[in-house]
């Protein structure tokens, strides 16, 4: 296994990190992602940890509390051995605190999470989406009682835009509070939105990446082509109204490269998708997702080897959309190219 630092903390993580979101089952979306229990969790978790993966991310909305519930019984034991990931602020209920960044709201989200994981302390608390009804001041300074505290020792955040990042980071450096050290961001080959402004700042502001869906909400799993429409009993069914857009030809125009590439490698569609984020700028580990020990294990094999430059250029060029104003004539218009190169 690969370990990285985690932006400009002095955390490391391993590159391959596994989400949770398929503990548990409960309700219309984590129930088609997957109903892993205890057994079957812990038995995900022997794989991961032979295999060097160390860091497990689950969030509070994973059915209602559950994957965290399970994971906690995963990992019991063997707590100094992993890191625990873990995300906040979407509603729990329709209660006024149910919901999300308040000081009274993380404080008790960090202490119910802290329960049903059955530990003491959280490595990353990350705020799940960002709550324009609380002020960033508030936000963080309740992180800074809650590292203080002891009861998290990393804060970052997850779906965020870039300006409130940077709002937050200013605060914290003008309080002398510790600063946001990762976003937990959608990057893929079918989704490179992240490339426009969230990775440049995260390079400018020691963000590191942990990357969500690295196959597409599933989309990239080799099992989907020109030919060969969404299989029946695949999750998309019922989850890809919540899924990031992609336009049909782009998809397949990805797909193409993917199994060109991987009739020269002989690798998986997964595991090519996986190789191309890990060598991507600022990412610090991308979060793999398996209902089952026979999807880790593909997945886990991403690592250990590299694409050719050729095979790289064959994917970005496929996979290449432009991004939006104001990004856009720094790609399109020479002038504006010369004056930053960094955002071509």
């Amino acid at each position: 296994m690969e370990y990285r630092q985690l932006g400009s903390s002095g955390l490391r993580v391993p590159a391959l990190s596994f989400g949770t979101g398929t503990f548990g089952g409960q309700g219309p979306l984590f129930s088609a992602w997957g109903t892993s229990d205890v057994a079957e969790a812990r038995r995900l978790v022997d794989l991961c940890l032979d295999a060097g993966v160390t860091l497990f991310d689950t969030a509070d909305v994973y059915s209602n509390g559950a994957s965290e519930e399970i994971l906690g019984a995963a990992i019991r034991d063997r707590r100094d051995s992993v890191l625990i990931s873990t995300k906040t602020g979407l509603p729990m209920g329709d209660g006024p605190q149910d919901w999300g960044a308040s000081r009274a709201r993380l404080i008790r989200a960090v202490e119910d999470a802290l329960r049903r994981l059955g530990t003491d302390y959280i490595d990353l608390l990350q705020l799940h989406a960002f709550d324009a009804s609380t002020p960033a001041e508030e936000v963080m300074g309740t992180l800074d009682q809650l590292i203080a505290a002891g009861k998290i020792r990393y804060a970052g955040v997850s779906n965020y835009p870039g300006w409130q990042i940077m709002k937050a980071q200013a605060i914290a450096d003008r309080h002398g509070w510790p600063r946001l050290v990762a976003h937990q961001v959608y990057y893929s080959l079918i989704g490179r939105a992240y490339e426009a402004e969230l990775m440049p700042l995260a390079a400018d502001q020691g963000l590191g990446a942990l990357v969500w869906s690295p196959l597409g909400w599933g989309r990239l799993t080799g099992k989907i082509g020109r030919d060969r429409p969404i299989p029946a009993g695949s999750r998309l069914h019922d989850t890809e109204q919540f899924a990031p857009p992609v336009e049909t030809e782009q998809l397949y125009r990805v797909i193409d490269a993917l199994e060109a590439v991987a009739a020269e490698t002989g690798k998986t569609v997964p595991q090519i998708a996986i190789n191309w984020l890990l060598r991507r700028p600022t990412v610090s580990s991308v979060i793999i997702g398996a209902r089952n020990e026979e999807q880790l294990r593909d997945n886990l094999g991403a690592l250990g080897w590299s694409l050719t430059p050729e095979q790289v250029a064959a994917l970005d060029a496929a996979s290449d959309v432009l991004p939006p104003y104001p990004h856009t004539p720094y790609r399109q218009q020479e002038g504006f190219a010369r004056l930053n190169p960094a955002l071509v």
